[in-house]
């Protein structure tokens, strides 16, 4: 046995030996590699420092191509194999690496050029092509040569006349060495506008919650990093673009060692095909339980949330900040199945992302989604910002964590089953959270939807409570108490909304329009003047205003304040010309102070508009025979 042994061992060199490994070259083996998945980002004008785009390049940074594909910190690919099937994967497989390995240990050969390999060529303006609208912000951002990493909110504007629909967006970022990563917020209620010091310069903030004032969940990533294709929306999932809406653009950047001026701009691109598959983002999420004491090495946040319906995931995006560490997502169907969403064992923010499955997965309903993230606040984690380990809690700042994992889910019943899949959803984080502001607003909107008034009023009375500051909370609560004919209590909800945000014009429209129906008529009057003040070209308070007056005029002239009356039908006219109805009380206010002739001129004006006025004729008529005419 002792001689078997020795004869293996002696035979085992000599066969390793006998067949020398092939010869490795750039050009052959190494260059498809680089130019797939290298090139994209190290390329002249993107966030790589070197360009990867020929043999002089990728022989000059071979030491370090080959340390950081070993340790697989490039190519950048947080997902381990085996737990989600993803589109865009670029993880290099062990036989690239070690091709790669092997090609530095032989002095990086370049060997002969093969035909039809050129490097690849990349498109210097829009990937998508030309796109439909360019979007530019108001103010660049002046980023400084030192300094923390800076999360920014560029606002907006898209100036549309009418509702399109678009299929993708492209997002240039200008200065990509700089320019990190982004999402695009959609905002429809001009709630981050509120947010800003400045007019035009947007904000800082690391994440970001959009207050609407009407149920219309997200349901597309639309995102940015480097190497990244536009966003795509599937076929019959285009989103809806309104008149009035902005875009709130959520940068990442990075200080460079010299001042930086950033201007990003955002192509858009519509389709004639309407919306008609309606999918959602769904959040797992649990930073209320996220208080990390500092040395913490491991620390477990947790979510579930259980399917209502068949449902399809299209894509995962996880998100954690600096302290994250292993991050792991599964659904658990109903037969105990286990199927991964996504698992990072070494999270890393830098290169977040959101990641869509090559094929969709059917959870069933009655499925359990689970999250699972540790977090490490030691100071054995190189990317703990804090030296040494202080507490950290959750919150919106970089400073703080977050814990969230988001799905994009498509409801396999066909039409949209939003509302349906949102109320399941918000009632589940209402048992978690009962007196969370988001939840209990989302509840009441849909309440107010469904017709219920008195249950929306109460939702939204939560949310108000939980957020005394939020003006658009106050106003919705106000909407809920006059739906449900509570005129006095939604005028005060009305006028706290307006003392929060004086520029609230939604606002000061349902404070008129409380007033109107409370027969409150000079300060409703007073408040739809100053809405069509801060928005002239707002028809409805035209329209309103001009009600507003008329009932006024006639409250004046049942008092027998005629001349009085008659300064309010003149200036319905403002708003009203050519009504024959506004004519005809003219006619009669004027008649009731006593100016005859001129009554008699109203009137036949308003005969003249229309002749089928009945009160006009008569008003006339009575009015012809006191002047003793025929």
């Amino acid at each position: 046995m002792r001689g078997a042994l020795t004869l293996v061992f002696l035979v085992s060199p000599v066969l390793s030996w006998a067949a020398p490994p092939p010869q490795i070259t750039f050009y052959k083996h190494i260059a498809p590699i680089v130019y797939q998945n290298c090139a994209p980002c190290h390329r002249p004008g993107e966030s790589a420092p070197f360009s990867l785009l020929s043999y002089d390049d990728t022989k000059r940074h071979a030491p370090q191509i080959a340390r950081v594909t070993a340790s697989r910190f490039m190519p950048p690919w947080l997902p381990e194999p085996g737990h989600g099937d993803f589109a865009e994967e670029r993880r290099l497989t062990d036989a690239q690496i070690q091709l790669i390995q092997n090609w530095v240990k032989l002095g990086a050969p370049a060997g002969t050029p093969v035909r039809g390999q050129a490097p690849p060529k990349f498109p210097s303006e829009w990937q998508a092509g030309t796109p439909d609208l360019v979007l530019h912000v108001a103010k660049p951002y002046q980023l400084a040569a030192e300094g923390g990493e800076i999360f920014w909110n560029f606002i907006i504007p898209v100036p549309i006349t009418a509702t399109r629909w678009v299929r993708a967006i492209e997002v240039r970022p200008g200065n990509p060495r700089v320019f990190h990563h982004a999402n695009v917020v959609l905002d429809r209620s001009g709630a981050a506008r509120r947010q800003e010091a400045v007019p035009g310069a947007g904000f800082a903030g690391m994440d970001l919650t959009i207050e609407e004032e009407t149920f219309d969940p997200d349901g597309q990533f639309l995102s940015w990093k480097p190497g990244s294709e536009p966003a795509q929306a599937q076929e019959g999932m285009a989103w809806r673009a309104d008149p009035g809406m902005n875009l709130v653009l959520n940068v990442h950047l990075r200080p460079s060692g010299k001042p930086e001026s950033i201007s990003p701009e955002i192509g858009v691109y519509f389709t004639d095909k309407p919306q008609t598959k309606f999918p959602m983002l769904v959040q797992l999420e649990h930073d209320g339980m996220i208080d990390i004491p500092a040395g913490e090495k491991d620390f477990l946040v947790t979510d579930e949330f259980r399917c209502s319906m068949d449902l399809n995931v299209l894509a995962v995006y996880p998100h954690a900040h600096y302290l994250g560490k292993l991050m792991e997502g599964y659904a658990t169907l109903p037969d105990g199945t286990r199927k991964w969403l996504i698992r990072i064992p070494e999270w890393d923010l830098n290169w977040q992302g959101v990641y869509r499955l090559k094929t969709p997965l059917l959870l069933p309903a009655g499925t359990v989604v689970s999250m699972r993230y540790h977090y490490d606040n030691s100071a054995e984690n190189a990317r703990n910002p804090n030296n040494p380990p202080k507490e950290v809690k959750g919150g919106n700042q970089a400073t703080d964590e977050m814990g969230h994992l988001w799905l994009q889910v498509l409801p396999t019943e066909g039409g949209d089953q939003r509302a349906k899949l949102q109320e399941s959803l918000v009632r589940q984080r209402l048992e978690k959270y009962p007196d969370d502001f988001g939840a209990n607003f989302t509840m009441g909107d849909l309440m107010l939807t469904n017709g219920d008034a008195a249950a929306a009023a109460t939702y939204f009375g939560k949310a108000s409570g939980a957020d005394p500051r939020s003006a658009l909370a106050a106003t919705e609560w106000g909407i809920a108490l006059f739906s449900g004919g509570r005129l006095a209590e939604a005028e005060e909800r009305f006028k706290r909304a307006l003392a929060i945000d004086p520029s609230y014009t939604d606002a000061r429209f349902d404070l008129a329009s409380v007033e109107a129906a409370s027969r409150e008529w000079e300060p409703a009057a007073t408040d739809f003047r100053r809405v069509l003040q801060e928005r002239p070209a707002d028809s409805r308070a035209s329209q309103h205003l001009g009600e507003v007056l008329v009932f006024w005029g006639d409250a004046l002239l049942k008092s027998g304040k005629g001349e009085q009356a008659l300064a309010r039908y003149r200036d319905a006219l403002q708003f009203r010309p050519g009504d024959a109805q506004v004519h005809g009380k003219a006619g009669a206010a004027l008649a009731q102070a006593g100016r005859l002739d001129d009554a008699q001129v109203e009137l036949e004006m308003a005969l003249r508009i229309d002749p089928k006025s009945e009160p006009a004729r008569q008003t006339l008529d009575v009015l012809k025979a006191m002047k003793g005419q025929k």
